[in-house]
């Protein structure tokens, strides 16, 4: 079970069915965890089964048009629809060299992961929501879509540059329908990926684990509060930006990246 550092209401969520997509590792899996521990009925999506696991878990790729069918289906099948869907799945498995590096393979692996997954998800529950009058749908996005690094992750950060542009647009139209849209835009998150990431620069590089872990901030800029973000972080300000809490946010866009994007 996640750890968090802080008291849980284990009633908050209550009553709430929670879709959080890639919630089996990272950020994901803590976004989950701490509306499971808050009293959330949940579900989760990943290509692989994940060895511990509170709720309903669905085996697919949501990078497919097939894939995003199959977890609609089986969340509305076995929940009834979702109160909450939390668009959490992305990434860049594109190579170096720029953008020239970049095949229309690579752009539309990004499109379909980064981007489509989204829509297509938000298609496929927005009609229950609709007919209730009251839903939440929230993006993680990413500070390349103000800041994007061009070396190997430029198309992943154009398709989440799109997803906050979309992201916004949904706000405005379903905002009258009782359903409220916003984003979350992290910066460098140390995920068990992330870690694993570092850990090979280190062997790579000959150097430790934290000199690694400072050439990967460097290469952002730098990160004022010096250090990365934690998943647990990222999952408090979810959980609050999915509760009744935060009832008149609505069409935001939240940072979070130790001020690493250097504008206003």
């Amino acid at each position: 079970m996640h750890k968090f550092p802080y008291e849980i209401d284990q009633t908050e969520f209550k009553g709430r069915r929670v879709l959080v997509t890639g919630g089996t590792k990272g950020m994901g899996q803590a976004i989950l965890h701490r509306l499971h521990n808050a009293g959330a009925t949940v579900a989760s999506t990943a290509r692989s089964a994940p060895v511990e696991h509170p709720g309903l878990f669905i085996p697919a790729d949501i990078s497919t048009a097939e894939g995003t069918a199959k977890i609609v289906d089986t969340v509305i099948g076995e929940l009834g629809g979702i109160d909450i869907l939390i668009n959490n799945v992305g990434g860049s498995v594109a190579p170096g060299g720029g953008a020239l590096g970049l095949s229309d393979e690579d752009w539309a692996y990004s499109l379909n992961t980064n981007l489509m997954a989204a829509v297509r998800l938000d298609r496929g529950f927005l009609p229950g929501m609709i007919d209730r009058q009251d839903g939440v749908i929230l993006h993680i996005s990413s500070i390349q879509r103000r800041l994007p690094l061009f070396e190997a992750t430029l198309a992943y950060a154009s398709a989440k540059a799109a997803l906050s542009t979309y992201s916004k647009g949904l706000a405005k139209e379903m905002g009258p329908k009782g359903i409220r849209v916003n984003t979350i835009s992290p910066g460098f998150i140390e995920t068990t990926a992330a870690t694993n990431l570092i850990n090979r620069l280190a062997t790579q590089d000959g150097c430790s684990a934290d000199e690694a872990r400072d050439k990967l901030m460097q290469s952002l800029g730098g990160i004022p509060i010096g250090r990365p973000g934690r998943p647990d972080e990222v999952a408090e300000l979810a959980a609050f930006l999915t509760s009744n809490r935060a009832m008149s946010i609505h069409g935001a866009d939240y940072t979070i990246d130790g001020g690493t994007v250097p504008t206003v």
